[in-house]
C-alpha cells in the first residue's frame, strides 16, 4: 500500500494509582480530522501495581512497561513506529506520591521516560495529569465516541449536536474519583469549571475531582475509621462489609501507609491487627457513609466536603470502578435503584465460605472487597453526587462505547494530536483519495489532449502560410 494510505497509530499509557495500561489507537490516515474514526486496537494491562508503588525501586516501574511496549511494536509496522506518538499520563496515584515525596515521584517518571526512550517511538513526555484534565478528558471522550460533539455522515456531512445532548462522564479510579457534565446553570466556582472549544462549538463543563475517594483510598479510610472506634480492643477490627466468616492479619504500617489515612496516635508500624467480617450491610453502608461530610452551606449546592456541584442533569456514562463493582453483580442492565439496593444488601449478608462457592475463580481480594466496593460506588453515587431514584435511571454503566475502553486516555490523546479541531472544519466536502487521483488523471489527458490540438491547430496554420 502506498504510505500515505496507511492508517496512522497512537499510544497512551494510563497509569493509575492500582494498575497501569498501554492503549493501543489507530486511525485512518486519509481522513479529516473528524468523530468516530479512532478505533482501539488493543489494550495491554501491565502486570503488577501502579507506578507510584515503585518509591523505592524506580527501575522496576520502567521495567514493568516493557512486555506492553513490546507487544505494542509487533502490532505497529515497523516503518510506522518512529511516526507514532507516545505518551504517558499519571493520575492521582503518582499525585498522592509527589505530595508525599516529589524526589521519588520524579525518580519513577525518569524511568518510565527512559525505558520508552529505548524503543523507536514518538514519545512526546510523561507527566501528572490535574483532576479537572481527569475529569475533562473522560468528558471528551465518552462524547467524541457518542458522537455527540459533532455527528458524521457517509457523504461527508457533519452536523452539530446541540451542546445539550452532551452526556456526563462519572469515573472511579484507586485513589481519585471525578464527575464531569454540563450543568443546567451558571457554573459558581470558577475552580469547577473547564472551557473547552470543539468542532467551534464552546463547552462549559463542571469537573471536579475528589482526592483519596477512589476506591482503594477509601476502603483504606475505611478500615482506619473501623480501627479506631473498636473501644474494646485496638488489635482487632470487627468490619462490616466483609463477608461473615472472613479472616485476616494486617500490619498497622500497611494500614497508615498513605496520607490519605490520618492515624489517632504515632501507630506502631509492627503492630499487628485481625481483621474479622461480620456480613452486616446496614452497618457497613453506615461506616462507609462516615467518610464524607454532606451538609452544604447555606444557598449553596454541593457534592460533599463542602465542594460546590450543580444539580446533575442529562445522561451520563459510569465506567472503571463504577462499572466493574456493578457488573460483578450483574447490575450493569438499567435495573431499578430499588433493585440494585436489594442485590447488594442480600450479597452483602453471604458468608465467606458461601462466595468462595459461588465465585471459586475470583481473585481472594477482589471478593473480599465485593460488598465494600459496590456499597461505596453506591454511597458515592446517592449521597456524594446527589443522584435520586429518578436520575439514577439516567446512569448507563459502561466498560467500552463502541468498542473503545472509556476513560481520559483517549480524550488525552485527541486533544495533544490536535485530532478534535477547536473551529470547525470547512464546510466544503473534501474529495476522497481514490476520486483525487481520478480527476487528477483526468484533468492530466485534458491537458494533453487540449496541447495536441493546438499544435496541430499551429502546423496547420504553418502549411498555409508556407503555400501562400
Amino acid at each position: 500500500p502506498c504510505p500515505l494510505c496507511l492508517p496512522q497509530y497512537g499510544l497512551v499509557f494510563d497509569t493509575g494509582s492500582t494498575h497501569t495500561a498501554l492503549y493501543i489507537y489507530q486511525w485512518p490516515a486519509d481522513k479529516e480530522n473528524g468523530t468516530g474514526i479512532v478505533s482501539q486496537v488493543e489494550a495491554c494491562t501491565v502486570s503488577g501495581p501502579g507506578i507510584s508503588s515503585y518509591a523505592d525501586n524506580p527501575a522496576g516501574a520502567g521495567a514493568s512497561l516493557k512486555p506492553c511496549l513490546d507487544k505494542a511494536m509487533k502490532i505497529i509496522p515497523a516503518e510506522q513506529q518512529r511516526e507514532t506518538p507516545t505518551y504517558l499520563g499519571a493520575t492521582a496515584g503518582m499525585r498522592l506520591l509527589r505530595e508525599q515525596n516529589s524526589t521519588k515521584a520524579e525518580q519513577v517518571f525518569a524511568e518510565v521516560a527512559k525505558a520508552i526512550r529505548e524503543y523507536p517511538v514518538d514519545f512526546r513526555g510523561a507527566r501528572i495529569l490535574t483532576g479537572n484534565e481527569e475529569g475533562s478528558f473522560g468528558w471528551i471522550t465518552v462524547n467524541y465516541l457518542l458522537e455527540t460533539l459533532v455527528k458524521c455522515f457517509f457523504t461527508g456531512e457533519r452536523t452539530h449536536p446541540p451542546a445539550e445532548v452532551a452526556a456526563g462522564a462519572l469515573d472511579l479510579g484507586g485513589a481519585s474519583t471525578q464527575i464531569t457534565f454540563l450543568p443546567g446553570t451558571t457554573i459558581d466556582d470558577s475552580s469547577t469549571r473547564a472551557l473547552l472549544r470543539l468542532y467551534g462549538t464552546n463547552y462549559s463543563i463542571y469537573t471536579h475531582s475528589y482526592l483519596c475517594y477512589g476506591q482503594k483510598q477509601a476502603l483504606k479510610m475505611l478500615m482506619a475509621s473501623l480501627h479506631q472506634v473498636t473501644a474494646s480492643s485496638l488489635v482487632q477490627i470487627s468490619h462490616p462489609c466483609y463477608p461473615n466468616g472472613y479472616q485476616e492479619n494486617i500490619t498497622m504500617a500497611d494500614l497508615y501507609d498513605s496520607p490519605c489515612v490520618r492515624a489517632l496516635s504515632t501507630p506502631r508500624p509492627a503492630q499487628v491487627l485481625m481483621v474479622t467480617g461480620t456480613g452486616d450491610p446496614a452497618a457497613c453502608s453506615t461506616a462507609i457513609q462516615k467518610l464524607f461530610n454532606f451538609s452544604c452551606g447555606a444557598n449553596r449546592t454541593c457534592g460533599f466536603n463542602g465542594v460546590y456541584q450543580p444539580p446533575v442533569r442529562g445522561q451520563f456514562f459510569a465506567f472503571s470502578g463504577f462499572y466493574h463493582n456493578l457488573h460483578f453483580l450483574n447490575l450493569t442492565g438499567g435495573q431499578s435503584l430499588s433493585s440494585v439496593n436489594a442485590t447488594i444488601r442480600q450479597f452483602c449478608t453471604s458468608s465467606w465460605e458461601k462466595v468462595q462457592k459461588e465465585f471459586p475463580t475470583m481473585n481472594r481480594t477482589h471478593l473480599r472487597d465485593a460488598c465494600a466496593g459496590s456499597s461505596y460506588a453506591l454511597t458515592l453515587l446517592l449521597q456524594g453526587y446527589k443522584f435520586n431514584h429518578t436520575t439514577w435511571l439516567n446512569i448507563h454503566f459502561v466498560r467500552q462505547v463502541a468498542n473503545v475502553d472509556v476513560g481520559w486516555t483517549l480524550g488525552y490523546m485527541l486533544n495533544l494530536t490536535n485530532m478534535i479541531p477547536s473551529e470547525t472544519p470547512q464546510t466544503v466536502i473534501g474529495l476522497q483519495r481514490s476520486k483525487w487521483i481520478a480527476a487528477t488523471v483526468l484533468l492530466a489527458i485534458m491537458l494533453i489532449l487540449i496541447f495536441c490540438l493546438l499544435t496541430v491547430i499551429c502546423c496547420q496554420k504553418n502549411s498555409s502560410y508556407e503555400s501562400l
